[in-house]
């Protein structure tokens, strides 16, 4: 599709039919959040088990990025995205209609095999809208991530409290459907591709070596950091991938061009992308439960599941409402300025959270400082990833980051939580995260904020100049020096 035909079409409706999507496919990591503690007896199991509901989408996400990525870049964008679609429709289904442990975690897999929409839809907003049109689209999509699991929490805690569970997997076929309809009806194929062979071993080596690390990550709490099977895990992964990465080196047409993958702008993005990933999840994991602790350990604040979301709503709203500043940003000083204003908005919000925890409303304020700076972040990195790859493989690009990302939020996730379960006091029968502990995530977050700034400041300044009328994105977001 030219772009002159999007333009007579509809480059907001376009823009409209990505955000959507990408927002579904968001909500699938949070909508799921209010049952967990319900899941062994609803699905007749033990915690342990259950907790695979969770870790089964986590991984599947992980693994599809980069491997949607490079599908979207050979066979077409909008075929991706509308079998990623199929897929959640799929998985929607199957959870809804079944109590079986194996069947949920199925259907779990499929929706996050279904995360592929969101850097390909980004790809493919770069391929088919006008130059001018394209940094405030990604901005927009981008800062739609945040807004789908910041409102999905409140969303699926009122479903959960007022229906049966199931009703939570009926809603998002629903929504997959109506996203599939839009994509189908609207879209047209984008005009970027570069056929060749699919790196099935390739992608087969990274599948198992992410596994193995992000499965290490998440499950070294309940089966121990030094136990022989998450150890061997973490050295299975490493060596794995290792590996992985001489094939790809010495492969014709690699599953990701790791020549391209180190070059500075890649290379530094994506650590800064990791960075604000890890930053981010904080609040999601950290933050719910401050706002749920019991009222008598004297900073608790003991709020419900319900009022907990409700209370983390508007961050999602904030990230949203920054997204137009975030492409400002990149117009005037470029991606990289926006990265590293994104990173310091972070670091700024989790060091004034650190005395704003005595109240609901000062959670609030902080979740949505932090919020705002993750917003900004998040629309850079797509910027400066494309800006600096071939436009023939801007979705496998994007794939990478949006991994990266994903490490980030799984570290982070595995990092908070084993700081909070090792910094508890007993209330009754049970034990609870101190105040301390919630101060050192924040602490900890802080930092990885400010280790992200200095990623950022190892990207090259861009050279900016007038861009010729019918200059492709990359080439009106400047030169690398």
């Amino acid at each position: 599709m030219s772009t002159s035909t999007v333009r007579t079409a509809g480059a907001g409706a376009v823009t409209a039919v990505i955000t959507l999507s990408c927002v579904v496919i968001s909500l699938m990591q949070t909508f799921i959040v209010p049952i967990i503690p319900k899941l062994p007896q609803l699905l007749d199991t033990d915690a342990s088990n259950a907790s695979w509901a969770v870790t089964a989408t986590l991984l599947a996400a992980a693994v599809v990025t980069p491997i949607a990525g490079r599908l979207g870049d050979m066979y077409g964008k909008r075929r991706v995205i509308i079998a990623s679609l199929v897929l959640v429709v799929v998985g929607s289904v199957l959870c809804a209609v079944s109590d079986s442990l194996l069947l949920v975690i199925t259907g779990r897999a499929l929706q996050g095999l279904a995360t592929g929409v969101i850097p390909v839809g980004i790809s493919f907003l770069r391929d088919v809208l006008p130059a001018e049109r394209v940094g405030g689209s990604i901005a927009l999509v981008s800062a739609a991530l945040g807004v789908g699991g910041a409102v999905g929490l409140p969303a699926s805690a009122a479903i959960v409290q007022y229906a049966d569970w199931h009703v939570l997997f009926w809603v998002a076929a629903v929504l997959g459907v109506i996203c599939l309809a839009l994509v189908v009806v609207l879209l047209q194929e984008s005009p970027n591709q570069s056929p060749g062979r699919f790196d099935i071993l390739g992608a087969s080596g990274l599948a198992v070596g992410l596994v193995c690390l992000l499965l290490a990550a998440t499950k070294g709490g309940s089966w121990g950091w030094t136990s022989a099977s998450i150890l061997g895990l973490f050295a299975g992964g490493v060596v794995i991938l290792l590996v992985w990465g001489a094939y790809e080196l010495r492969v014709a047409q690699p599953l990701v061009d790791l020549r391209v993958a180190a070059r500075r702008p890649v290379l530094f993005t994506n650590l800064a992308s990791l960075m604000v990933g890890f930053a981010m999840y904080a609040t999601s994991l950290v933050l719910p439960q401050l706002l749920q602790s019991p009222s008598a350990t004297g900073y608790g604040l003991g709020q419900s599941v319900l009022a907990a979301g409700l209370a983390l709503a508007p961050s999602g709203l904030v990230m949203m409402a920054f997204a137009p500043l975030s492409a400002r940003i990149t117009a005037r000083h470029g991606a990289r300025t926006t990265l590293l204003t994104g990173l310091c908005v972070i670091g700024v919000g989790y060091g004034i959270g650190l005395g704003l925890m005595a109240e609901v409303w000062q959670i609030i304020v902080m979740s949505m400082i932090v919020s705002a700076g993750v917003g900004i972040a998040y629309a850079a990195s797509p910027a400066l990833i494309m800006g600096a790859v071939p436009v023939t493989e801007t979705a496998s690009a994007n794939g990478i980051n949006s991994l990266m990302r994903s490490v980030g939020t799984s570290s982070s996730s595995a990092v908070m939580a084993a700081m909070l379960a090792n910094m508890t006091v007993q209330l009754g029968p049970v034990s609870v995260p101190t105040e301390h502990g919630f101060r050192m995530t924040y602490v900890v977050a802080m930092l990885a904020a400010v280790v992200g700034i200095g990623f950022t400041f190892l990207i090259p300044r861009v050279r900016r100049a007038a861009a010729p009328q019918n200059a492709t994105p990359a080439q009106a977001t400047g030169t690398p020096r």
